[in-house]
């Protein structure tokens, strides 16, 4: 089997000598060493068709050196082709869902490789495009036989008793919850995210006692109570009064095994998704529900990968 190469201008000449000889395609192919197929889409590609149909070595090869050069692996990009990549880098978008986005409503297309390598231009010219990336997921330590201590609940419901259509995302409806601590103060925020669509409600709260979380999340589940039939929690304190929540909202609790974060992944990717806009370390006491109001929707309408690049809000509604 022969391997692929470019054709060269002396291969082009070679070509078209022996074509003058009379060789077939196949023929030409097997003197030159090459498949019939290269040679056929040459001469198809780069005949004077318009005029009298001859096949001219040195002109085919400038047609070719040109189609190369405006091929989209070789365009020079201006500053405005960026011009929707640096407004939605600032919307903590990430170089993929950029160029997902772009390719899906008709944009011209931009490789994320070649975003990546446009955000460290950047930086390198001392701009700050590459602040809005996603920071590095937090190294953990392996845990090996641990023992939970952060308190004991009976009578709980394990995730292997929730139903195996949540685990498919197939269905709207099955959400998960967890808290995001700030530094310095007990304020802190609690997440719930819906597993099909990863649309994300966000509330604050002053503290992660059961009493504030309840509230809380009451409120958030009162916005679409209807969209609500089952949460998983991981084992923290914080969600031990959840019966209170499943006899107001009519919604049932599971609860993941100790430390298999992975039981709960659209939660673990969603808080990370938030620390670009609350990085750890940072105080919330200031923060507002206003705010987490922002922040949720600027999550709910950056597309995903997952979605074909349509956003959490988008397919949560049925838009």
């Amino acid at each position: 089997m022969t391997t692929y190469r470019q054709l060269t201008l002396e291969d082009r000449v070679l070509m078209s000598h022996l074509r003058w000889q009379g060789l077939s395609y196949a023929e030409v192919a097997s003197q030159m060493g090459r498949h019939r197929s290269t040679i056929y889409r040459e001469l198809e590609r780069n005949s004077c068709h318009m005029t009298d149909g001859a096949y001219r070595p040195t002109k085919a090869d400038s047609r070719t050196r040109g189609r190369r050069s405006r091929s989209r692996r070789n365009r020079h990009y201006d500053d405005h082709d960026f011009k929707l990549v640096r407004y939605y880098l600032r919307h903590k978008w990430s170089p993929e869902q950029i160029r997902g986005f772009l390719k899906v409503n008709g944009h011209q297309p931009i490789s994320h490789e070649t975003i990546y390598q446009y955000i460290w231009r950047d930086k390198a010219n001392g701009g700050s495009l590459w602040t809005h990336l996603r920071q590095s997921l937090k190294q953990r330590r392996k845990r090996y036989k641990a023992y939970d201590s952060r308190g004991r609940l009976s009578n709980k419901r394990h995730i292997s008793e929730r139903p195996g259509s949540v685990e498919t995302r197939k269905y709207k409806g099955h959400w998960e919850i967890d808290t995001v601590m700030g530094r310095g103060s007990k304020d802190c925020i609690v997440t719930i995210n819906e597993r099909k669509t990863g649309f994300v409600m966000i509330g604050k709260l002053r503290d992660r006692s059961t009493k504030s979380l309840n509230k809380k999340t009451k409120r958030l589940i009162d916005r679409d109570p209807l969209s609500f039939k089952t949460i998983t929690a991981d084992n923290g304190t914080e969600f031990h009064q959840y019966k209170e929540i499943e006899r107001s909202a009519n919604v049932r609790f599971y609860f993941a095994n100790p430390f298999h974060s992975w039981e709960r992944g659209s939660n673990e990717n969603l808080n990370g998704l938030i620390r670009q806009y609350l990085p750890k370390g940072t105080s919330m006491a200031e923060l507002t529900q206003q705010q987490c109001d922002i922040i949720a929707d600027r999550l709910n309408s950056r597309p995903r990968k997952r979605l074909n690049f349509k956003t959490p809000e988008e397919i949560y509604y049925g838009r």
